[in-house]
Order: C-alpha cells, then sequence, then structure tokens
C-alpha cells in the first residue's frame, strides 16, 4: 500500500471477481502501532478515499521510494475497484518506478506495475495480459525468496494464473506461498486475500465446508480491521457457500455497504442486482 476469469468486468461471486489489490503498504492492517502518516493513509485507504490517501503520500514521494511506491500502489487499487484513474496510476508508477533505488524497491514498483496492467486486462479495459506477466517475472527476479513482498508478488502471480491463464492448480499453490509469507511477517489484510481466494478455489471444487471456513475467515479480518471498502465482497463471496436462509441477510448486508460506499467496488453491482434494501432496523443488528 478483491475470483474464474472475468468476461468483460465481472462475474459469478466468490470465484470470479478480479481480485482486489493488497499493495506494499505497511497500513494496511490496524493503524494501532502505526505514525500518524501511515493511521491516516489506512483510514482514508480503508473508505476507499485513494485520491485523499495519495494525496497525503505525495510531498514525501519525491525523493523517497516508499512513499512513492505507496502513493502507486494506492492508485493502482483505485483503478482495481473504479475501473477509473488509469492515467494517474501511470504517472504514479512511472514516479516509482525512476526514484527506486534497490532490489526490494525496484521489485515492489515492478510488482505494482504487473497489477495495473493485470487490473486492465481483467476488467476489459485493454489486454495488456504480457506485459502483467513481464513485469511479475521482473518482480520475481528482484525480490529475494524471504523478501516481505515476495507474499504479495505470490498472491498476485495466483491471480494471473486464475483469471488469466484459467490453470487454478498453478493458482492455487501461488495462493498458498503467499498465504504462508503473509503469516510468516504478520500480514493480517494479505491473509484475508489468500483466505478469500483459496475458499473461491474449493468453492469451485465443490469442497462447500472449506469454502465456508476460508471466506468466514476472510469477512472477519476485513471487519476486524475496518476495511470497510473490502467488506461488501467479502459478505457476497461467503454468501455463495452460504445456506439459503443465510445467504440472503449476507447479500441485504453487502447491498446496504456497496450503496454507503457509493457503488464501489463497481464490478461488484451485477452480483448485487436485485437485491432488496434492509428491512428498517435491520442495518443495526
Amino acid at each position: 500500500m478483491a475470483d474464474t476469469a472475468m468476461s468483460g468486468a465481472a462475474g459469478t461471486a466468490g470465484t470470479t471477481q478480479p481480485g482486489e489489490p493488497v499493495p506494499v503498504l505497511p497500513a494496511a492492517r490496524s493503524a494501532t502501532g502505526a505514525d500518524a502518516l501511515d493511521g491516516a493513509v489506512w483510514r482514508l485507504r480503508s473508505r476507499g478515499c485513494w485520491d485523499d490517501a495519495a494525496a497525503l503520500l505525495e510531498p514525501h514521494a519525491a525523493g523517497h521510494p516508499r512513499y512513492a511506491i505507496r502513493r502507486a500502489a494506492l492508485l493502482v487499487e483505485r483503478c482495481l475497484f473504479t475501473a477509473a484513474g488509469w492515467a494517474a496510476a501511470e504517472d504514479a508508477l512511472r514516479a516509482a518506478e525512476a526514484v527506486a533505488g534497490d532490489n526490494d524497491e525496484r521489485g515492489a514498483a515492478a510488482c505494482e506495475r504487473g497489477h495495473l496492467a493485470y487490473a486492465a486486462t481483467v476488467l476489459g479495459v485493454r489486454d495488456r495480459a504480457d506485459e502483467a506477466r513481464s513485469a511479475l517475472g521482473r518482480a520475481a527476479a528482484l525480490l529475494a525468496p524471504a523478501a516481505p513482498g515476495r507474499a504479495l508478488l505470490d498472491y498476485r502471480r495466483g491471480l494471473m494464473a486464475e483469471h488469466v491463464a484459467n490453470s487454478p492448480e498453478s493458482a492455487r499453490a501461488a495462493y498458498r506461498r503467499a498465504h504462508a509469507g503473509a503469516t510468516a511477517h504478520g500480514d493480517t489484510l494479505l491473509l484475508s486475500f489468500t483466505w478469500r481466494h483459496l475458499a473461491g478455489l474449493a468453492l469451485r471444487d465443490g469442497e462447500l465446508a472449506e469454502a465456508r471456513h476460508g471466506f468466514a475467515e476472510s469477512l472477519r479480518i476485513r471487519e476486524e480491521l475496518g476495511f470497510l471498502v473490502g467488506t461488501a465482497p467479502a459478505l457476497v463471496a461467503l454468501a455463495d457457500a452460504a445456506p439459503p436462509e443465510e445467504a440472503e441477510g449476507l447479500r441485504i448486508e453487502a447491498a446496504r455497504l456497496f450503496r454507503l460506499m457509493g457503488g464501489v467496488p463497481t464490478w461488484l453491482a451485477e452480483h448485487l442486482e436485485g437485491v432488496p434494501e434492509a428491512p428498517a432496523g435491520r442495518a443495526a443488528q
């Protein structure tokens, strides 16, 4: 600092969402213990205010690769959630690439470059799959096996395997590596994504109990961290594996949050089409 490949902008919740980004962002967790800037960026990012969060980082980004990469990551995330802001993300990425000084920094910038190209591909903006593969391969060559950014890279290579190459087994192996890396480095938010995508593959294979567990863990983490912009997708994913009587309530709550967030992420809209408003008083339950 959100699942089979999408056709156009989105597919079926749980297994066919585009895969949300998890940028290299120290504040991609609760703000407890983070410095004031990290905390402010996290609060804005978690509510989908990416432009405001990036603006906080801009004064620090010119001579500091860490901040430049974080700023680029925020704007790449905005693209995947809103299908807009591509030019700003490209500009931020070029700036981050220009100031990156060591292999970890260059690898992190390449990872964001690959994720932006992936987002453009799965959202149907432009086929940039070759660029995504090249950038993620470059990141793999630059990042040491034990580097903190390696888990994020493994997760994103899993997204490419699942949604672009249609290779669920390769995706599962990459997600498992990412899950292990996120656990080792204490990246709780990344764990919510790896839980979710492993659960999506389990659901695809008919492993309902495993899918429910993974989706529930993903939702629990997002709620505990206050990752509001990612909570509606997690609710919809869990609804796909829940009994009908529970699924309806999960989708109603997801629709309420989706409207609260102003229709973000945009690709969730078709999954919530026709879901009614929550009955009076239900949202507070």
